[in-house]
């Protein structure tokens, strides 16, 4: 079947060979020429199934192209109802939503701001009179201290002049001894 001949459907546009001009001179007036016709005529119904797989490849292309052209039809329209879904209905309603939060939020901030601000003025308040308290306390301590060591000083003049005087007495009595003694001793 697949002999090369005039009739074969792998040559059928090829030029003929010098051979088989032969041939197809020799079949062109013979009985043959039937035959051969048929037999390319079944070679083709039979063998050569390009012409069906063409049809059924068009067709399943058709037909895919159909269903995923109103598949994506669907999707696309689905895709446009929740857009105006969401433009319509609930853009609006997280805009005023989100606007009342953040006004109340807004509104708390300033509320917690002021009120800080308020205990660190007390804070600093505090700590003013706790430094002026300070302050008045060490210039007492200070006060004081001057005053204690001014008496020191005065107990230790006190306390020097009564030891030198003292010390004249001992001295005034020890020497009075002395004569005493010396007039003892001359005997």
């Amino acid at each position: 079947m697949s002999g090369g001949g005039p009739a074969s459907p792998g040559r059928s546009g090829a030029a003929p060979l010098p051979g088989d001009r032969k041939r197809e001179a020799l079949a062109a007036g013979s009985p043959i020429q039937p035959i051969i016709k048929d037999v390319g005529e079944i070679y083709s119904r039979l063998l050569d199934h390009r012409p069906v797989i063409q049809g059924e490849i068009r067709y399943f292309v058709k037909e895919f192209e159909e269903k995923r052209g109103l598949r994506e039809l669907r999707v696309l329209e689905n895709l446009k109802n929740t857009i105006f879904e969401t433009n319509e209905h609930i853009l609006p309603k997280c805009e005023q939503a989100m606007h009342d939060n953040l006004n109340e939020a807004f509104n708390r901030l300033q509320a917690a701001n002021d009120m800080i601000h308020r205990l660190q003025e007390r804070e600093h308040e505090e700590m003013k009179l706790q430094a002026d308290k300070l302050m008045a306390r060490e210039e007492e301590c200070v006060a004081h201290w001057e005053e204690l060591m001014k008496e020191q000083r005065n107990k230790q003049a006190e306390m020097d002049e009564e030891h030198r005087k003292a010390m004249e007495r001992l001295k005034e009595q020890y020497s009075e001894m002395e004569k005493e003694l010396a007039k003892y001793v001359s005997f």
